[in-house]
Protein backbone atom coordinates (compact mmCIF):
# COMPACT_ATOMS: atom_id res chain seq x y z
CA UNK A 1 0.00 0.00 0.00
CA UNK A 2 1.31 3.60 -0.58
CA UNK A 3 0.19 5.40 2.31
CA UNK A 4 1.29 8.99 2.87
CA UNK A 5 1.34 9.87 5.93
CA UNK A 6 0.10 13.07 7.97
CA UNK A 7 3.16 15.19 10.07
CA UNK A 8 1.70 13.86 13.15
CA UNK A 9 3.78 10.81 12.86
CA UNK A 10 6.94 12.07 12.38
CA UNK A 11 6.92 14.43 15.17
CA UNK A 12 8.91 11.98 16.98
CA UNK A 13 11.51 12.01 15.03
CA UNK A 14 12.38 15.58 15.92
CA UNK A 15 11.57 14.45 19.66
CA UNK A 16 7.98 15.54 19.70
CA UNK A 17 5.45 13.10 21.22
CA UNK A 18 2.03 13.12 20.52
CA UNK A 19 -1.02 11.52 22.90
CA UNK A 20 -2.71 8.91 21.28
CA UNK A 21 -0.72 7.63 18.60
CA UNK A 22 1.55 4.94 18.75
CA UNK A 23 4.93 5.86 18.96
CA UNK A 24 5.70 2.84 16.78
CA UNK A 25 3.65 3.34 14.15
CA UNK A 26 5.80 3.99 11.86
CA UNK A 27 7.97 1.06 12.29
CA UNK A 28 5.06 -1.02 12.23
CA UNK A 29 4.17 0.36 8.64
CA UNK A 30 8.15 0.07 7.27
CA UNK A 31 7.93 -3.96 8.96
CA UNK A 32 4.88 -4.66 6.83
CA UNK A 33 6.06 -3.31 3.69
CA UNK A 34 4.29 -0.31 2.88
CA UNK A 35 5.45 2.08 1.01
CA UNK A 36 5.83 5.47 3.60
CA UNK A 37 5.49 8.64 1.36
CA UNK A 38 5.46 12.12 2.69
CA UNK A 39 4.65 15.23 1.29
CA UNK A 40 7.87 18.49 1.47
CA UNK A 41 5.31 20.57 2.86
CA UNK A 42 5.49 17.55 6.21
CA UNK A 43 9.08 18.72 6.10
CA UNK A 44 8.73 22.35 6.29
CA UNK A 45 5.69 21.76 9.40
CA UNK A 46 8.18 19.61 11.37
CA UNK A 47 10.56 22.71 11.45
CA UNK A 48 8.01 25.12 11.39
CA UNK A 49 6.58 23.23 14.77
CA UNK A 50 10.45 21.85 15.54
CA UNK A 51 11.05 25.98 16.13
CA UNK A 52 8.32 26.53 18.62
CA UNK A 53 9.67 23.99 20.97
CA UNK A 54 13.14 25.33 20.48
CA UNK A 55 11.91 29.05 21.06
CA UNK A 56 10.56 27.63 23.90
CA UNK A 57 13.42 26.01 25.20
CA UNK A 58 11.70 22.18 25.18
CA UNK A 59 14.44 21.27 22.91
CA UNK A 60 17.31 22.10 21.49
CA UNK A 61 17.94 23.22 17.82
CA UNK A 62 19.70 19.67 16.62
CA UNK A 63 17.35 17.50 17.76
CA UNK A 64 14.97 19.06 15.61
CA UNK A 65 17.85 18.72 12.22
CA UNK A 66 18.42 15.73 13.41
CA UNK A 67 14.98 14.58 12.99
CA UNK A 68 14.55 16.33 10.21
CA UNK A 69 17.83 14.64 8.61
CA UNK A 70 16.94 11.72 9.63
CA UNK A 71 13.52 11.44 7.63
CA UNK A 72 14.91 12.90 4.55
CA UNK A 73 17.94 10.44 4.32
CA UNK A 74 15.79 7.00 4.94
CA UNK A 75 15.47 5.19 1.87
CA UNK A 76 12.39 4.04 2.84
CA UNK A 77 10.58 7.09 3.03
CA UNK A 78 9.94 8.47 -0.19
CA UNK A 79 9.16 12.30 -0.21
CA UNK A 80 6.74 13.47 -2.99
CA UNK A 81 6.69 16.82 -4.37
CA UNK A 82 4.03 19.50 -3.00
CA UNK A 83 3.94 22.27 -5.75
CA UNK A 84 3.52 20.25 -8.61
CA UNK A 85 0.18 21.73 -10.97
CA UNK A 86 -1.82 18.61 -10.19
CA UNK A 87 -1.21 18.78 -6.25
CA UNK A 88 -1.78 22.64 -5.70
CA UNK A 89 -4.75 22.51 -8.49
CA UNK A 90 -6.60 19.95 -6.12
CA UNK A 91 -5.20 21.69 -3.05
CA UNK A 92 -6.86 25.10 -4.07
CA UNK A 93 -10.16 23.57 -4.48
CA UNK A 94 -9.55 21.82 -1.00
CA UNK A 95 -8.93 25.06 0.39
CA UNK A 96 -12.66 26.00 -0.13
CA UNK A 97 -13.36 22.74 2.50
CA UNK A 98 -10.49 23.05 4.93
CA UNK A 99 -9.03 26.23 7.14
CA UNK A 100 -4.98 25.35 6.91
CA UNK A 101 -3.91 25.29 3.61
CA UNK A 102 -0.84 22.88 4.54
CA UNK A 103 -3.16 20.42 5.29
CA UNK A 104 -4.96 20.95 1.93
CA UNK A 105 -0.92 20.32 0.22
CA UNK A 106 -0.65 17.36 2.66
CA UNK A 107 -4.50 15.89 1.21
CA UNK A 108 -3.72 16.58 -2.50
CA UNK A 109 -0.44 15.33 -2.09
CA UNK A 110 -2.01 11.66 -0.71
CA UNK A 111 -4.73 12.48 -3.28
CA UNK A 112 -2.33 12.52 -6.49
CA UNK A 113 0.25 9.91 -5.16
CA UNK A 114 -1.09 7.81 -2.62
CA UNK A 115 -3.71 4.95 -1.91
CA UNK A 116 -4.61 6.04 1.48
CA UNK A 117 -3.99 8.97 3.36
CA UNK A 118 -3.22 8.54 7.70
CA UNK A 119 -4.13 11.40 9.45
CA UNK A 120 -5.86 12.07 12.83
CA UNK A 121 -6.94 15.32 11.55
CA UNK A 122 -10.72 15.44 12.58
CA UNK A 123 -10.77 17.83 10.16
CA UNK A 124 -9.89 16.00 7.38
CA UNK A 125 -11.55 13.15 8.31
CA UNK A 126 -15.00 15.26 8.11
CA UNK A 127 -15.05 15.67 4.74
CA UNK A 128 -15.39 12.09 3.98
CA UNK A 129 -19.14 12.53 3.91
CA UNK A 130 -19.05 15.36 2.15
CA UNK A 131 -19.95 15.53 -1.80
CA UNK A 132 -17.88 18.30 -2.42
CA UNK A 133 -15.04 16.75 -1.37
CA UNK A 134 -16.23 13.45 -3.41
CA UNK A 135 -16.69 15.67 -6.32
CA UNK A 136 -12.70 17.01 -6.36
CA UNK A 137 -11.46 13.84 -6.18
CA UNK A 138 -13.03 12.56 -8.76
CA UNK A 139 -12.46 15.64 -11.10
CA UNK A 140 -8.52 15.07 -9.63
CA UNK A 141 -9.08 10.89 -10.33
CA UNK A 142 -8.45 9.65 -7.04
CA UNK A 143 -9.15 7.07 -5.51
CA UNK A 144 -7.45 7.73 -2.44
CA UNK A 145 -8.52 6.89 1.32
CA UNK A 146 -8.26 8.91 4.73
CA UNK A 147 -8.01 6.38 7.08
CA UNK A 148 -6.06 6.67 11.14
CA UNK A 149 -3.06 4.97 11.82
CA UNK A 150 -4.95 2.40 13.63
CA UNK A 151 -7.35 1.35 10.68
CA UNK A 152 -3.92 1.19 8.61
CA UNK A 153 -2.31 -1.05 11.18
CA UNK A 154 -4.94 -3.24 11.55
CA UNK A 155 -5.16 -4.18 8.05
Amino acid sequence: MRALLDTTYLLPAIGVSVKGVPSNALDRLMTRGDEILISEITLFELAAKGARYVLDGELPPERVTRGINAITHDASITTIPGYDTPTLRLAFGLRRLLGDFIDCLILSSAANNGEVLVTEDEEIHALKGESRFGELMAAAGSTCKIKRMEEVLRG
